[in-house]
Formats: structure tokens, C-alpha cells, sequence
């Protein structure tokens, strides 16, 4: 009897995370809740659901520690009138469900059934976003939220191929032995489907790839394909040693490159046979020595919805020296990928020129520009040119970017998926906010490289892979990074899912990180917390009673070659340093510096729990009163003098590498043990050593952050110390925003600190960035509450005739690499929404009944609706018998197509909705689809307006149709009047 009143308490308790707006980084969040689509949902698992044809029909299961059942549970929750709701959203749209509230006696879980359509009308193949779905006890509650993604399986493009043979399990098991790395590529708008393919050494032929839907969730799950035999029909059987090199999936294409070639795929959004056929791509004076060092690069991003400016490019790079007797060592494409063209400008002759070599070549479509990462022995450096028509201007549009000598191995260069933050890797990390024009340093890793970086667009993290294995992470826009761990495997790659939960894929089995009782944490493949301290001592000097300075102490005889290890570093910038006695200081600067002796850098430091100090028992010369004095070289001694006879007082070994603290005057880190009563010692702030003075005992303390004597101290990184909120409509982390000519969108997002230790500094909590500042008019408000959490409103407007898109960053700079959400990136598009279109309205409004009959009469006697014929082109200008249109209407595969006899018809005409369909039946078309205008659905549609020939002064009246309402089109519209099917013989006379 006592379940009620149980959980009438939580209840009641968790009605107070009610808020406005979605609160990020209040901790990690259990998966109350179990859910599929399909069968009985596995029990701490991310939810996966997957829409077909069909309705969707999700159970939910309530998951507890308590021992209770799952039907008690579910009898204690509808008697209080509570059911789930299941919120589907994805950038533009969030549609809301309620579970059915009434329980049948045998049933252990909700269940919800959604008709298709409630969700989509579409059914045609295109790039279209994976769904994020959002499941809580009630509405508008924060109860028991949970988190997961909804993919349609029916539009995704990949998955209506096969890729190759299909492979058993047991081929599989064969290549292991002869796979020396793994390259992935997932789909720019649903990252749970994506591919892995193995790279073989050359023992063992062929192109081997598995194709998974589930984000790598299950390695049983993955379908593999065997393209070996389709490589070889391309370049003969006479060449051997085939393998995979690099893969991209872009947003309608799958590029491949391998050991004897690249090769294209065909248009994925339209299957012309079951499996999916390659094209190789011919680069004049390449052979298998150049490809296998070649390397493909991509800026991913996704283009749901795609406007005609979005167009994907790839580039493909070779490592080899250009010169003026060599073939250009760099191309790049944009789709459909047939021309490649030379991303290099020929060298004039009699030009003396640094050979240097192309280490990434990438496309800038925000700015419209292509960014150079150049390499040669004396520098490393970074070039943009301005990008137009598909044609590179010889003219800089940024001045020449020069690293430092320190940069001296330089890996790649990466656009983060979806925003404008450029990262340039290597033994070093850097960071351009500004397409290219400048950059800051995040990480220096000396004689560590790094070789992969690994990205997610919901979290924004940004994994870093050394090659000595050692993993890194930052969040994207972030000055600051942290050491979480390492990888012993040889053969791995790292994979980020939809919804940013990372895993280690291997050849045989997949791992992913973290649990999922705290999915926020997804670093759990790499091992607990991770220790970022260096092996040296600390010298601590007090500013005031909250802020110090930690010295990092470096031998007088510490070999160069070692001396990196024993300093502190941008990594720590951050972070926070924990003493083994008691004690925690927030790290808030970093220095490197020549001076003081022995110091080579430090930290300023905020005190969150004061220092424990050493007791009288650790170190007994803290019973005597202590004087200083210098003894040359840099060098001070420390004399005791003790003040209580019979007592025991005398400086040990144990003392070394501790440091004497006296307050208002300089530290003093022990080096050397003279005798009982001298110690010698280096002092932190040499300008404010106390000269003949003495302290009494008790007036001086000591603390010790040595390592002499096992480790004393640690540097971890900081728990999350903001929350973050929207205050707008916006409940993803992925937005887009419509903002068409002469409309303006306001973001607003409350910064809340989450610490009452540390001091919340009085300036801006939030960055901001756009990543086409040129695009749109930004304006940005920001100020602080009455609770000291900041507040920033942007507003962004259309002001002028300019079509494009831009990322529009927020960053929360100070904020930890451990905080879920650091970076908001919305997406913004100056161009007319998707969700706003533009109608004629029709002389005679025919209702829809006579529509469904198809006969509707006019008070002349003439019937107005055509049922037109199966397959139905519309005829050209040449005649009626030659259509060219790429249009069908009342199309149905199973049946012959009319007026198909001369080459230029053959060649016309595309099935879209009924692509890779056999009937008409499995064309599946909506009754909205039946009597839609757009082209999309010409497939579908059998009925149209019937007029008599000729038609003259046909009035035109147009409105559009948007989520604000529909209203007639007015200035600022300009009107573009087209024949969808190319037709010429019309003209229009006068605007109605």
C-alpha cells in the first residue's frame, strides 16, 4: 500500500523541473523509459525507432531499481492520470503524441500507433533529417525525460541499395587477419546510418563495407557487402592488391576511393536497379602507388529540404610534391562528381616557386571560398581563395596564414559537421573562427600527432586520437580540451551517432561508450577520469585568501629533451587541481615563462576548498621558528631555530619538495637537505624574499604538492559549472531558421552558473559568432539577472536580395569539456521556407468529392476534371507524339509507357514517388499526394483541371500558404512564371 504515496512524492518533487525552455547540463539523465518500434524493447538501451510505410506503433516500458513490476508501475501512473508523450522533432518541426492513458488488464506497457502521415506525407527519397524523439511521464513536465532518435527508413537513400554481394558472417570472419585499418562515413542527416569499410593489406584483394542503420548500435545488426567483383569490372582483372582507402557518403552520392582507383555511385535518391552501380573517376597519371596514400575530404552538411545554393563537394588529395613536370596533387567536385578539376592554378613558367605539398583542400559553402593547408620543410601555412561558379579566383581573400616552426607536422584540416569552426591538426590543434583568416592555439602536443579527429554535430564533441593512442576531448569553438583516456587496440576508429554517443569500432566486435543509465557520459570506452597532472613538484604562493599561484618546479639537471613534461599547459586551462590531503582550486590562467629559477610555468588558481596543511607529525620542523637567507645561485637557505627545549625538531628527506608558505612574503619550494636544522630551497617570488626577518613557530606552514614521496597531487577536469537554456520555441540542439526578405528570428538563451564557489566574472558568458557575418543583419543584447545568470537575446533579419546559408555559433566559453551542451550552432537561411509555398487559386473551387469521382460539370455541360492516361508526358514543342518532360503523371511501372518510340523521349522521363517501384500499388501515393501540383509528386497525381482549347485571358491569382497564415502575394515577391514541363506555347499577357 505504501507504492501510492511513494510515488506521489516523486511525483510531486519532479513537478519543480517545470521550466519555459530545455535545460541542458543539469546532470546526467537516467532512461526511465524503454521503447520500440519494433518487438519488445531491450532494457537500458538508447531508443532506436524506425518508421516505415506503415503506421508506427512504439511500446514503452517503465524502468525502475525498485522491485516492483513494470504493471504496477503503469497502475500507479494511470490512476494518477499520467501517460507518456512522445515529442518528435528535428530541425524545423516538433510534433507532439500522447500515449493512450487506458490500460487493458494483460497489458505491461503503453503503446501509442501514429498513422504515417500524422508525421510525414512524403514518402519519396531524399536526404531528409533523422528525428530526435523526446518521451516523458507528461507534457510539459520534466519527468523521467528520455532521449532517442526516429529514423525513415522508407526516404533514406542509402538503404534502398545493395551495395555489393551480401556477406555471411563466416566471410567475415575470414578477413580479420587481413585488415589493417577501418574508415568510416555516415549519412550528413541521419548519423545512425553509416558505413565502415576495411582496409586490407595486400595478402588479401577487395572492397569490403557494412552498412549499418542503427549507428554501429549491434555488430550483428550490420549488413555486409562485398564490391570486389564491381571494382574489377571497372579496371580489369589483371590488377591485384584492391582495398579500400577513404569513403564519403554525402547527402545524395557515395564516393569510394581505393588502392586501384576512385569511384561514384549514381544518384541514391533514385534507384534505377537493385544494386548500386560505380563509376571510376580517371585521374590522368596516378596509379595504385599514389592512391593508396590519397586521402578524401568533405565539410559535412546536411541538406533536408535543400535549397538550389546547397551543393556538396569533395576534394581528394595525393601526397606527392607538385611540380611543373607532375600532375596536379589535389581535385576537387561538386555533385553529381563527374568533372574534377585541379584545385591548384597552374604555375606560370620562369616562376620560382616552394614546392609544398596539399595536405587538405576543403569548401567553405557558408563564404563560398576554398581553404589550402599547405606543408613544406620550412613552414606550414594556410590560404583562401574566393570560390565562384564552381571556379577557384587566382586572388587571396585573406592574407596568407603562417603557423609557427612548432607546427612543424601537420595532419588535416576539418570543418566541424554543420557550423563554421575550422580545425587544423597535427602535433598541434588549431582553431579559425573566421573561415580561415585567423587562428588561435588550442593543444600543443610535442612529439604526439594527432591522426584523427572524430566529430558529433548534436554535442558538439570533438574526440582527438594521438597516434601513441592517447584520446583527447574538446568541444567545438572551445579554447580548452582535456586527456580522457587512451586506446590499447591496434586496429579501431571511433564513431559519433545521431545523438553523439561515441563508440570504438573494431574489425570484430563494436564497443560504445558510457552507460546508459547516464547516456550524457559517453567516454566510458576510454577508462575512468583521467589524471592530467605531470611528474614534478608544486610550489603554491597565496595573492589573497581565494586565489593563488601554483608553481611547476624543473630541476637545474633536468635533460632539454624532458623538460615539456615537468610544465603546465593549455590542456590545464580549466581544470581543477585536487590535493591527496584536502583541498581544490579552480585552474583560471596559464603561464610559461622564463623566470622565476626553477619555474618554467604556472597557474593562477581560484580556491574552492582551502588546503590542507602539514601537521607537526608529518614534518617536525614546524616546532621552531624559521630565518632566510641567500645562499647564491639562485638558491636560499632555510635555518631553523627551535624554540621549546626537549622537543624534536629538524628538517628530513621527507621534506623535500615541500614548500614553506609564509604569509605576504615568497614561497619557498625545498630542494636539499643540508642538516637537521638547513635545508636549501628556490623561492617562487623572488622580489618579495623576507631579509633578516624570522618567524616564529606557528607564523609559517607548510604544504606539500611533491612527488618525491608518491603522488600528492592530481589535475582532473572540472565538473559541468553551467546550465544552459532556450527560451524560444526551439527544443533541439539542431535548429534551422527560415528567415526570408524583410522577416527577422530572435534567439534568446539564459547562461545559468551552477557553482556558489566561484566568483561569476562580470562579462558576456556567451560568444557569438556567424559564420557569413556578410549574409544577414545580426544584433546582440546581453546582461546579467538578478540571479547572476546571463542572458542573450540576438535578433537576425533579411535585408537584402541575397539568397545563402550561415551557421550562427553561441558559445559558452567558460564553460567544461564535461558539460553536455557548450556550443548552440542554429542554422539560418536567408531564402523562403519549405513550409511556405505559393498557390493559384483556381477560377472555380471543384470540391473534392467530384474530384474523388472525377466528374464535376460545369453550367455549360462541360466536365472540368481529365483523368489523364497511365503514364502521361505531356507533349514538347517538337509534337505531341515526342514528349520530353521528365515528368510522369498516373504513373504505374507495370504498365508500358506511351509515346516512348524516338531516343529523346526514351531518354526523358524519371519515376520519383515510384521510383524503384513494380506497380502502381507500391508507388504508395497519398490521396494528398493524388492532388498535389508539385512536381515532386507528378507520379501520383491522375486528375487535372480540363479547360477548352485555346485558353485565353486565364485569370492568375496566387497566395501563399506559410505557418503564419496565407495571404496574397504582394511586394516584396517578384513572380517567376514557368512551365514545369518545358512547354513554350503560352505567354503571359497581364498581372491579374
Amino acid at each position: 500500500m505504501e507504492l501510492p504515496h511513494l510515488y506521489v512524492l516523486i511525483l510531486l518533487l519532479n513537478m519543480f523541473d517545470y521550466s519555459s525552455g530545455i535545460t541542458y547540463n543539469k546532470g546526467d539523465t537516467e532512461a526511465r523509459f524503454a521503447c520500440g518500434s519494433e518487438g519488445i524493447p531491450p532494457k537500458d538501451e538508447m531508443i532506436k525507432l524506425y518508421l516505415s510505410s506503415d503506421d508506427l506503433k512504439i511500446q514503452c516500458f517503465f524502468q525502475s531499481e525498485v522491485e516492483f513490476t513494470t504493471k504496477e508501475f503503469l497502475s500507479v501512473f494511470t490512476s494518477a492520470g499520467l501517460a507518456p508523450s512522445l515529442e518528435i522533432i528535428n530541425s524545423t518541426y516538433t510534433g507532439i503524441f500522447h500515449f493512450n492513458l487506458t490500460l487493458y488488464s494483460d497489458r505491461v506497457y503503453w503503446l501509442i500507433d501514429i498513422p504515417r502521415e500524422n508525421i510525414t506525407k512524403n514518402t519519396d527519397i531524399a536526404s531528409v533529417e533523422e528525428w530526435l524523439v523526446r518521451i516523458t511521464l507528461q507534457y510539459g513536465l520534466n519527468i523521467y525525460t528520455t532521449e532517442g532518435t526516429l529514423l525513415d527508413t522508407v526516404r533514406e537513400p542509402i538503404l534502398h541499395w545493395k551495395l555489393g554481394t551480401m556477406m555471411k558472417k563466416t566471410t567475415i570472419h575470414q578477413l580479420y587477419p587481413h585488415v589493417v585499418d577501418l574508415k568510416t562515413t555516415k549519412c550528413p542527416c541521419a548519423n545512425d546510418v553509416a558505413l565502415l569499410g576495411f582496409v586490407m593489406n595486400t595478402t588479401f584483394d577487395g572492397v569490403y563495407i557494412g552498412l549499418s542503420f542503427s549507428g554501429f548500435g549491434d555488430y550483428d545488426d550490420t549488413q555486409w557487402y562485398n564490391l570486389t567483383d564491381m571494382i574489377y569490372s571497372q579496371v580489369g582483372e589483371e590488377h591485384r592488391q584492391l582495398s579500400v582507402v577513404d569513403m564519403v557518403l554525402t547527402n545524395h552520392f557515395l564516393v569510394i576511393l581505393t588502392s586501384l582507383g576512385l569511384f561514384i555511385s549514381g544518384d541514391l535518391r533514385y534507384p534505377s536497379s537493385s544494386v548500386l552501380m560505380l563509376s571510376r573517376v580517371d585521374f590522368c597519371g596516378f596509379e595504385r602507388v599514389d592512391y593508396i596514400k590519397g586521402k578524401l575530404w568533405y565539410n559535412e552538411r546536411c541538406f533536408a529540404n535543400r535549397e538550389h545554393f546547397e551543393v556538396d563537394y569533395v576534394t581528394i588529395t595525393f601526397d606527392r610534391n607538385r611540380t611543373l613536370s607532375e600532375a596536379n596533387s589535389c581535385f576537387y567536385s561538386k555533385e553529381p562528381f563527374l568533372d574534377w578539376l585541379p584545385c591548384l592554378p597552374p604555375v606560370p613558367k620562369g616562376t620560382k616557386t616552394i614546392l609544398s605539398t596539399v595536405i587538405t583542400f576543403l569548401v567553405d559553402q557558408e563564404q563560398s571560398s576554398a581553404v589550402y593547408l599547405f606543408h613544406n620543410q620550412k613552414n606550414t601555412i594556410v590560404s583562401v581563395r574566393i570560390l565562384k561558379h564552381n571556379k577557384l579566383d587566382l586572388i587571396q581573400k585573406f592574407p596568407l596564414f603562417s603557423f609557427p616552426s612548432s607546427f612543424s607536422s601537420p595532419v588535416g584540416m576539418i570543418f566541424h559537421p554543420r557550423s563554421h569552426f575550422l580545425y587544423a591538426y597535427g602535433n598541434q590543434v588549431w582553431l579559425s573562427i573566421d573561415g580561415g583568416n585567423t587562428f588561435d592555439l588550442i593543444a600543443d602536443f610535442h612529439d604526439d600527432i594527432i591522426k584523427n579527429t572524430y566529430h558529433s554535430f548534436y554535442t558538439s564533441d570533438i574526440t582527438l586520437v594521438s597516434q601513441s593512442g592517447k584520446v583527447y576531448l574538446t568541444k567545438a569553438g572551445l579554447g580548452k580540451y582535456s586527456k580522457i583516456g587512451s586506446i590499447s587496440d591496434k586496429i579501431f576508429t571511433l564513431y559519433y551517432d545521431h545523438m553523439g554517443l561515441i563508440h570504438k569500432l573494431t574489425p570484430d566486435h563494436f564497443e560504445a561508450g558510457g552507460s546508459l543509465a547516464a547516456f550524457r557520459n559517453s567516454k566510458g570506452i576510454f577508462g575512468q577520469a583521467f589524471d592530467m597532472g605531470f611528474d614534478t613538484a608544486l610550489a603554491p604562493q597565496y595573492l589573497t585568501l581565494n586565489e593563488m599561484i601554483f608553481y611547476a618546479y624543473v630541476p637545474k639537471n633536468e635533460p632539454k629533451d624532458t623538460v615539456y613534461t615537468k610544465q603546465f599547459y593549455d590542456i590545464h586551462f580549466g581544470k581543477l587541481i585536487h590535493s591527496r590531503k584536502t583541498g581544490t582550486a579552480y585552474i583560471r590562467k596559464v603561464f610559461q615563462h622564463n623566470t622565476p629559477e626553477g619555474f618554467l610555468s604556472s597557474v593562477i588558481a581560484e580556491l574552492i576548498d582551502p588546503f590542507g596543511i602539514e601537521e607537526v607529525n608529518e614534518s617536525s620542523c614546524l616546532s621552531s621558528s624559521l630565518s632566510i637567507s641567500e645562499a647564491g645561485n639562485y638558491s636560499y637557505k632555510l635555518s631553523l631555530q627551535l624554540q621549546t627545549p626537549g622537543i624534536i625538531s629538524s628538517f628530513q628527506d621527507s621534506d623535500i619538495e615541500k614548500t614553506v608558505v609564509i604569509p605576504g612574503y615568497s614561497s619557498f619550494l625545498i630542494t636539499t637537505i643540508l642538516d637537521n636544522e638547513n635545508a636549501l630551497a628556490v623561492a617562487t617570488m623572488p622580489e618579495i624574499v623576507p631579509r633578516n626577518m624570522t618567524f616564529q613557530k606557528d607564523s609559517w606552514f607548510l604544504y606539500n604538492f611533491g612527488k618525491r614521496n608518491g603522488q600528492t597531487w592530481n589535475i582532473y577536469a572540472k565538473p559541468c559549472n553551467y546550465w544552459f537554456q532556450q527560451h524560444d520555441d526551439s527544443l533541439s540542439l539542431s535548429v534551422l531558421k527560415y528567415i526570408d526578405l524583410g522577416k527577422s528570428h530572435t534567439f534568446k538563451m539564459k547562461v545559468i552558473p551552477n557553482t556558489k564557489v566561484l566568483r561569476t566574472l562580470e562579462i558576456p558568458l556567451l560568444q557569438v559568432i556567424a559564420g557569413n557575418p556578410n549574409l544577414l543583419e545580426v544584433k546582440v543584447e546581453g546582461y546579467f539577472d538578478e540571479t547572476n545568470s546571463y542572458i542573450m537575446e540576438v535578433s537576425t533579419a533579411s535585408k537584402t536580395l541575397h539568397q545563402g546559408s550561415t551557421s550562427l555559433e553561441f558559445i559558452v566559453w567558460g564553460a567544461s569539456t564535461e558539460c553536455y551542451v557548450t556550443t548552440f550552432v542554429p542554422m539560418l537561411k536567408s531564402s523562403c521556407s519549405y513550409l511556405k509555398s505559393m498557390h493559384h487559386i483556381p477560377g472555380e473551387i471543384i470540391p473534392l468529392e467530384d474530384w474523388m469521382s472525377g466528374v464535376y460539370v460545369n453550367n455549360q455541360g462541360f466536365n472540368m476534371i481529365k483523368v489523364l492516361p497511365i503514364n502521361y508526358r505531356p507533349p514538347s514543342n517538337m509534337g505531341i507524339a515526342i514528349p520530353l518532360t521528365d515528368n510522369f503523371y498516373h504513373a504505374d511501372p507495370s504498365k508500358p509507357i506511351p509515346r516512348n518510340l524516338f531516343y529523346k523521349s526514351k531518354r526523358a522521363g524519371k519515376f520519383k514517388q515510384c521510383a524503384n517501384a513494380t506497380t502502381r500499388k507500391e508507388c504508395n501515393c497519398t490521396n494528398d499526394q493524388k492532388f498535389s501540383y508539385a512536381v515532386a509528386f507528378s507520379d501520383c497525381r491522375e486528375k487535372v483541371p480540363r479547360f477548352k482549347f485555346p485558353v485565353i485571358q486565364y485569370p492568375v491569382s496566387l497566395q501563399v500558404y506559410s505557418e503564419d497564415g496565407n495571404f496574397p502575394v504582394e511586394t516584396p515577391y517578384l513572380v517567376t512564371v514557368t512551365e514545369v514541363n518545358n512547354r513554350e506555347n503560352w505567354n503571359l499577357s497581364d498581372w491579374m
